[in-house]
């Protein structure tokens, strides 16, 4: 054995994983965040992640998630989050309001990108995509 210890993991989490984890605890996104705690990964955002979680979560369509359990979410991943400056990505996308998330994980040399919507991320754009489920096993194998 080598002894040496892998670097935390590097990830960009998709708001709407942040919302599904929120809307229904001890499911799925839920339990990937919470797994990401326990390897105590390193989040990466920008100013216009950590305004889109804020702005998401204070919508109206959801009053039905508890403030305190909101703030205690946020306070999670934004407290101790890498914040990165980012180069612009040029690239066509499927839908622009996912560039962001596209270039803090670029930009901030991110393993991967956590989002229920893999779908909007394709391979060509260069990033590693992973959902709540294959998050979770990759940390449990």
């Amino acid at each position: 054995m080598s002894g040496v210890v892998p670097a935390p993991l590097r990830l960009v989490i998709d708001t709407n994983v942040v919302i599904a984890a929120l809307l229904t605890p001890g499911r799925t996104p839920d339990l990937a965040l919470a797994a990401l705690r326990a390897c105590a990964a390193t989040i990466l955002v920008d100013a216009r992640i950590e305004a889109e979680y804020r702005t998401v979560l204070s919508r109206p369509k959801f009053a039905s998630i508890r403030a305190d359990r909101r703030d205690a979410m946020l306070e999670t991943l934004l407290g101790g989050a890498e914040h990165v400056q980012c180069a612009r990505f040029e690239h066509a996308m499927i839908d622009d309001d996912d560039r962001v998330f596209v270039e803090v994980a670029r930009s901030g040399r991110a393993d991967a990108l956590l989002t229920g919507n893999a779908k909007h991320f394709p391979a060509e754009l260069g990033i590693t995509v992973l959902s709540p489920a294959a998050l979770l096993q990759r940390l449990t194998s």
